[in-house]
C-alpha cells in the first residue's frame, strides 16, 4: 500500500492517536512537516490518503504553502484520494472545496460536548453514539462545501464536521492524547488567559482534570472514525 501523507503545520499539532492508530494496523504513513520546511508534494500519485493536522494560522493567511495544499486536496478530491482534516485540516479542505472559513462567534478551547446529527451519514461514521465531548482549539469555523453532509455540531460552533463520500473534515480534534493536552496547555496558556471570557475555554487546569473521563470516549470515537476512514484509502 502506498503511504498516507500526514501533514503537521506547528511541530506540538502531530498526529497523535491517529499515528497510534496507523501503527498498530501496519498502515504505512509519511509525515511532512510544512513547520520544518518541508515541501508540498506535487501530486497525489504517491500516496493512499492525505491528512491535515491543526495550526494556530488561518487559511485565509498569506503564507506560502497553502496554495499548493488547497490544489493538492483539490486533486484528491477529483481522484477519489480520501482525506481527512483535524480542525485547521478540515477549514483547508473545506476552502480547497468552495467553502469558506470565518471568525467563529466565540473561540473554543477545551472540552465540550458536541452532537452527532440525525442522519443516515452521520451513523455511518459515529454508530450509534449520539454526542461525546471533543476536545476544541479553535477562533474560526467553516462553512460547508457543496456536496458535504453534516455531521457534527456544538453549542458554540455548528459545523464540527461534515462529510463528502470518503473525505472527513473535523472542527473539533478527536486525535488528542494526553501528552498532547499537556503540551498545548503549556504552549497557549497566554491565549487561554486572553480568551477566558469566552463561556467556551476552559482553564488549563480544568482540561487536564478532565483527561481521565473524557479521553478513553474520544479515543473511541476517533477510532471508529479512522476506521470507517481508511476503509476508503487507495491500495
Amino acid at each position: 500500500m502506498k503511504p498516507i501523507a500526514i501533514f503537521r503545520h506547528t511541530p506540538t499539532e502531530g498526529p497523535g492517536y491517529l499515528a497510534e492508530f496507523l501503527d498498530e494496523r501496519q498502515i504505512p504513513w509519511r509525515l511532512i512537516a510544512i513547520d520544518a520546511g518541508e515541501t508540498v508534494p506535487h501530486s497525489t500519485e504517491a500516496y493512499s490518503g492525505l491528512v491535515f493536522m491543526g495550526g494556530p494560522m488561518s487559511v485565509n493567511d498569506d503564507l506560502p504553502w497553502i496554495a499548493p495544499v488547497l490544489a493538492l486536496i483539490h486533486e484528491a478530491a477529483t481522484r477519489d484520494i480520501p482525506v481527512l482534516g483535524h480542525c485547521l485540516g478540515g477549514q483547508l479542505i473545506s476552502k480547497a472545496l468552495g467553502g469558506t472559513v470565518s471568525r467563529n462567534p466565540v473561540k473554543e478551547i477545551g472540552w465540550g460536548e458536541v452532537t452527532v446529527a440525525n442522519n443516515g451519514t452521520a451513523r455511518n461514521w459515529f454508530g450509534e453514539v449520539q454526542n461525546f465531548n471533543a476536545f476544541h482549539w479553535h477562533g474560526e469555523t467553516f462553512s460547508l462545501p457543496q456536496g458535504a453532509v453534516h455531521l457534527l455540531s456544538s453549542a458554540y460552533c455548528t459545523n464540527q464536521a461534515y462529510a463528502i463520500g470518503k473525505h472527513l473534515a473535523l472542527q473539533c480534534h478527536v486525535e488528542m492524547t494526553a501528552a498532547m493536552i499537556a503540551s498545548w496547555c503549556e504552549a497557549g496558556a497566554d491565549e487561554i488567559v486572553a480568551a477566558s471570557a469566552s463561556p467556551a475555554v476552559q482553564s488549563t487546569t480544568e482540561m487536564q482534570r478532565q483527561i481521565t473521563d473524557n479521553l478513553p470516549q474520544l479515543q473511541k470515537v476517533a477510532k471508529r472514525l479512522y476506521a470507517c476512514w481508511i476503509d476508503g484509502l487507495c491500495t
